[in-house]
């Protein structure tokens, strides 16, 4: 992109009548047997590469091998699975279906999974062989496929077994306003939201892929975002296959210096990690590594610092350009390559998605004002809704100036150019390293616990995470505050939970400031915490 205002101007939308991502896309790259798709590697120095062809085929036989099992189309998924090919091949499976995939990280508990399966009324999993324990709250399964070694799970079946179902197949006719698939986020208040998505959206995503990681062809793109975030979708999955380019998929624990190996070693030319990650990485000495293919990075999830966007230009030499976007709308604002960057600044909106930000006043201009970021409805990237809860669907739009317009709940500033510059949530959702936590779900587990009578939870900043997890606690009767019970508490909600979402640190407190409702009031204990109180 040269010339923003003139793509912007450009854009139209070219939404087809039907479109499945699986057939329209990996099908059609897989008429070049040759054409590679994806290169996996693990920490152990274990590596498969796949090409289209390769993953159209074994996705075919897995979504065969789900329609023989009575899973039909609109059927509800899980798809539980780590960096592994396997991901890619379930989740083209139930596209090619389709079927609505639900993807989950590998860290969720027994109970968080038992919450996304019945919430969603999911019939059918796909997880580890190790992960199928975490099933066995859920029931009514229609079909369930194991990963990995070791025996199956009593009413498991083998994923290698599905890839060899002899069965044809014939992909789905999926129309553009269909469910295709479906992310689970977490809010302020409540269990967390199935954000359900259409197959336009599948569609339109593309166009962040060529705008903000102008990807092509040749291109090797390594997005490091966990399989169950909507950024795997649109930076591993459905961005770079649109457009033609290979993935690199890396399962092992985070390694700075590894990190610099595998970019070097595979020739990586666009590279993707969240804030968290590059903090880290800008401390690594790269002189010894060859980057010379890498030609872009870029991150989204949490605001990039100024100064780790100007560390990262010297260190390694090419751009990083951060991104915004959120589960129910993906990417929307970015900093595009050729256009000029104003550090801290989330960029400008996606071309063709319309904007605009909404002062104290109700008053709606994308320059020189400050307040609550609204984006324009209809438009492809945004989700069909949450997940039978038609009540919160409405809440999440607003009519004004003779429009409907998304509202994001971010406050911005929109400088006198366009560009937009993150304030923070209207709500109270905690951004820690790229993971999103609903204060309400910590809440729910602290209080599992006896020593908690009340506790509310709110998000500090941290340096390397962004923000952490920090809960103030009221004691139960006959328990004295300690470390050592800090410590039982953490460990008390790693249990319950994901263990990302647990306190980092926790005060205990005689109470906590509450509306004349009984709703906590989390603003004044981050208010009360900045003053020292």
């Amino acid at each position: 992109m040269h010339d923003y205002d003139a793509a912007f101007a450009a854009h139209r939308d070219d939404i087809p009548p039907t479109f499945n991502f699986g057939r329209d896309v990996v099908d059609a790259w897989a008429r070049d047997p040759e054409k590679l798709a994806l290169i996996w590697c693990d920490a152990g120095g274990a590596e498969r590469r796949l090409s289209f062809a390769e993953v159209a085929h074994d996705s075919d036989r897995v979504a065969a091998w789900l329609a023989s099992r009575d899973v039909h189309k609109g059927d509800r998924v899980v798809v539980m699975l780590p960096r592994i090919p396997e991901w890619q091949i379930a989740m083209v499976a139930c596209l090619k279906l389709g079927a609505v995939p639900i993807p989950c990280i590998t860290m969720l508990t027994a109970r968080d999974v038992a919450y996304r399966v019945q919430h969603a009324g999911a019939l059918a999993a796909i997880t580890l062989h190790a992960q199928a324990h975490k099933f066995e709250a859920a029931a009514g399964f229609k079909a369930c496929l194991g990963v990995g070694d070791g025996e199956p799970a009593p009413g498991w079946s083998d994923f290698r077994d599905a890839c060899a179902h002899p069965a044809a197949f014939t992909a789905a006719t999926v129309a553009a306003e269909d469910p295709a698939i479906m992310y689970y986020t977490s809010g302020s208040t409540g269990s967390p939201k199935g954000v359900l998505h259409a197959a336009r959206a599948l569609y339109a995503w593309r166009d962040s892929a060529r705008h903000w990681l102008t990807l092509g062809e040749d291109d090797l793109m390594w997005c490091t975002a966990d399989t169950g975030w909507s950024k795997a979708g649109t930076s591993i999955l459905f961005g770079p296959w649109s457009q033609g380019a290979a993935v690199l998929f890396h399962d092992g624990p985070f390694d700075a210096r590894k990190r610099f190996e595998l970019i070097a070693h595979h020739g990586v030319s666009v590279f993707c990690a969240a804030a968290t990650e590059l903090r880290r990485l800008i401390r690594e000495d790269v002189s010894a590594f060859d980057l010379s293919r890498l030609r872009l990075t870029v991150s989204a999830g949490e605001s990039v610092n100024p100064e780790v966007l100007e560390a990262w230009q010297k260190r390694v030499g090419v751009p990083l350009l951060d991104g915004y976007g959120q589960t129910e709308t993906l990417m929307t604002v970015l900093n595009y390559p050729g256009m000029a960057l104003k550090p801290g600044s989330m960029g400008r909106p996606l071309p063709g998605l319309h904007a605009v930000v909404q002062d104290d006043a109700g008053r709606l201009a994308l320059r020189a004002t400050r307040g609550r970021l609204l984006i324009r409805a209809p438009h492809p990237q945004l989700m069909l809704g949450y997940w039978r809860d038609p009540e919160r669907t409405a809440e999440q739009f607003i009519e004004a100036d003779g429009a409907r317009w998304f509202v994001t709940g971010d406050t911005v500033i929109a400088d006198e150019d366009g560009y937009l510059f993150y304030l923070g949530r209207d709500d109270d959702v905690i951004g820690s390293s790229g993971y999103r936590i609903g204060p309400q779900e910590v809440e729910n587990a602290l209080i599992e616990h006896p020593a908690v009578q009340e506790s509310a939870v709110i998000g500090v900043p941290d340096p390397e995470r962004g923000e952490i997890v920090m809960a103030f606690v009221v004691l139960a009767p006959g328990y004295s505050a300690s470390e050592a019970l800090v410590e039982e508490l953490q460990q008390h909600t790693r249990e319950l939970t994901a263990p990302y979402k647990y306190p980092r640190r926790i005060a205990f407190v005689d109470d906590l400031p509450k509306t004349v409702s009984g709703k906590i009031q989390r603003k004044l204990l981050r208010e009360r915490l900045r003053e020292g109180v």
